[in-house]
């Protein structure tokens, strides 16, 4: 199967701009960009580094990699730098392992939409496994081994777990119960864990108890992180990838390095210079991350609540800025409406409300489910006094023009409950 269409939530987000600038009034939670203004330092060090316009390393510079360790290190994984490899963003990373590692590929659904296609275009089979009721980002550990040992008997070559922790699409985060079952489960069964952890520097809850798989499996796990979401700076495209510190770690690094010697050659210089001061963790810095995951929870939470009283399942978020609600048990009063699955759950909420939001279906969720996927960062506003002003308010939600579009994404999820003839 080829893969033919532009990603869903870039041509949702396409689609939404260009209504937008036609004069459309959307509040769009459908894209997941963390749209904050760039803190002044990291801009600093971009505008430092605009002299480095050679090559340099395919992996990354020894100052670029040395900070990267530093920042695993500091994560109770003990990183030298040559474990390391940059990338201009975590899809580059991605796909390039996927091209690199033999073996098809085992997703939690629902999940990242990019995951499954990237493994699409590297040839390989994908399985989905339903993730636990509690929380998303990792398949369910039993049937997990389920999943793997049919798909052999079938004659498939299931090998690579890609996990995300917390999670894009659910806004949850896996407990380290969850993660110690997924690595049991990678040991019986000989399989490569791919732990996304980019969103792990946006915990909401400081005091949360974060265990990464590389923790307890070192020896099969591969991390891959980046700045797009924990410091706002997706334009920036900026991915690191850890290996294992293994002959197999080492081996799979290179082969990592030679598709990019061959696709983007390295990260840009002037990023390498941001990549330096982002991973050693100034103060300042961290402070400022830290206050945006606060942010980000305060939203999310709003949003999360909105969608209950409206009504649908939806679990709490924990780290992040996604709530994925389920209207499920509003099914009987939406078919009334013409809402049966996903999609048409994503028309009438855009059409009819002016919210676009993102259907379960792109993210390998059942299609015919009635789940999709809220980013709450937008909801800061679109221009960087609106997002600073909601980034410096006790509290955010009570900002008026966050407050204004709160109103209208209750206004909408409300409505979803309504009777044909208007009543709730």
């Amino acid at each position: 199967m080829a893969v033919r269409r532009i990603s869903a939530n870039l041509a949702l987000d396409h689609a939404v701009a260009s209504r937008q600038a036609a004069g459309e009034s959307i509040v769009h939670l459908g894209f997941g960009e963390a749209r904050l203004p760039v803190f002044p330092g990291l801009v600093d060090r971009l505008v430092s580094g605009a002299g480095r316009n050679s090559y340099g390393p395919v992996p990354g510079s020894a100052g670029a990699l040395r900070a990267v360790a530093g920042y695993f290190d500091r994560r109770r994984l003990p990183t030298r730098p040559e474990q390391v490899v940059l990338a201009p963003g975590s899809k580059a990373l991605l796909v390039a392992l996927q091209l690199a590692v033999p073996g098809d590929v085992l997703l939690p659904a629902p999940c990242w939409v990019t995951y499954a296609p990237q493994a699409v275009l590297a040839g390989k089979d994908v399985f989905t496994v339903p993730i636990p009721a509690e929380c998303g980002g990792v398949p369910d550990p039993d049937a997990l081994r389920e999943a793997v040992r049919a798909a052999r008997a079938a004659g498939a070559n299931p090998r690579i777990v890609v996990l995300t922790a917390p999670d894009n699409p659910t806004g949850t985060t896996a407990t380290p119960d969850l993660i110690r079952r997924i690595c049991a489960v990678a040991e019986a069964e000989d399989l490569l864990l791919v732990s996304d952890e980019i969103y792990r520097d946006l915990v909401h809850d400081p005091d949360f108890e974060y265990l990464s798989p590389a923790e307890v499996a070192p020896d099969r796990t591969v991390v891959v992180t980046g700045l797009s979401k924990s410091l706002a700076l997706g334009g920036w495209r900026i991915g690191v990838m850890r290996f294992p510190g293994t002959e197999d770690g080492e081996r799979m690094r290179a082969d990592v390095a030679s598709v990019a010697s061959e696709v983007w050659s390295t990260l840009a210089g002037p990023m390498q210079e941001v990549v330096e001061y982002a991973f050693d963790e100034p103060a300042e810095l961290v402070a400022r991350r830290d206050a945006d995951a606060r942010l980000h929870g305060a939203l999310a939470r709003a949003v999360h609540d909105i969608a209950a009283k409206a009504g649908a399942l939806v679990r709490p978020p924990t780290g992040g800025f996604y709530v994925y609600p389920d209207f499920e048990p509003l099914r009987d009063r939406l078919a009334a409406t013409g809402v049966v699955d996903g999609d048409s759950l994503q028309e009438r909420l855009l059409e009819r409300h002016g919210v676009a939001v993102l259907a379960g279906g792109h993210f390998g969720d059942d299609p015919r489910g009635l789940r999709f996927r809220a980013a709450t960062s937008v909801l800061y506003g679109d221009r960087p006094e609106l997002q600073q002003e909601a980034m410096e308010a006790t509290d955010p939600t009570a900002v008026p023009h966050v407050a204004r579009a709160l109103d209208v994404v209750e206004l909408a999820f409300t409505a979803l409950g309504a009777t044909p003839g208007g009543r709730p």
